[in-house]
């Protein structure tokens, strides 16, 4: 402990902690197509992004793993528990955000067929985006799963989530108490980059976001 009374960082302690880990890079991706719920493979690049990723998530000593059942996130997963000989629970609940029409879209064709849409999402306002979920649908659906997960874990343990850009955004923005319009103000996570929740004594804690890289280009759902 330090002189000021606050644990150390990496001590015992810390309280839990969430590591909320973006998959890789996909085709789709790329061509900066909405995905959704759509289940698109990771690409060569994505598995070796995902390799690399675990090679240092695996210092943090996961005690339990979850992912998203789209193949993009449990192959991502795959390549943790490859290292940490963990079993990879996988949740529906952790999917990406499904957004009807606009799945398989381009980001230009979004602008170009559902501008208005598009600039009140943009704006914070309660979207369907496509005619899909809102945000705080897949907020009602994917925090709970975090949560009975983390509960599971030994005191100061650490559990890894394998997801989705937009899905992780609105976890993070629900487990942190933020208002939904303002989730957006978190910014999108490059291909295999993580953010990490600490347990505090008044909740949970941002306490890194879009690590794991030098900033890089967000290719994404986050359009």
């Amino acid at each position: 402990m330090s002189a000021t009374g606050e644990v150390t960082a990496g001590r015992p302690g810390r309280g839990r902690r969430v590591i909320l880990w973006r998959h890789g890079q996909t085709a789709w991706n790329v061509e900066r197509r909405f995905q959704g719920s759509t289940d698109v493979e990771l690409t060569e690049t994505g598995v070796a992004q995902a390799r690399r990723a675990a090679g240092l998530l695996v210092h943090l000593r996961p005690d339990a793993i979850v992912a998203s059942d789209l193949a993009r996130a449990a192959n991502t997963a795959a390549e943790l528990s490859v290292l940490t000989g963990l079993e990879v629970t996988l949740e529906e609940g952790l999917r990406e955000t499904y957004a009807g029409v606009w799945q398989g879209l381009t980001h230009e064709e979004i602008i170009a067929r559902h501008g208005d849409e598009y600039a009140a999402w943009k704006r914070g306002e309660p979207v369907r985006r496509g005619g899909g979920e809102l945000e705080t649908e897949v907020a009602d659906r994917a925090a709970p799963v975090v949560l009975r997960h983390a509960e599971k874990l030994p005191e100061d343990g650490t559990l890894v989530v394998v997801s989705h850009g937009g899905t992780i955004r609105t976890t993070i923005g629900r487990l942190l108490g933020l208002e939904p319009h303002s989730w957006e103000s978190l910014g999108g996570l490059t291909n295999c980059c993580w953010s990490v929740l600490g347990e505090g004594a008044r909740g949970w804690r941002l306490l890194e976001h879009n690590a794991g890289t030098l900033p890089e280009p967000v290719l994404g759902d986050d359009v």
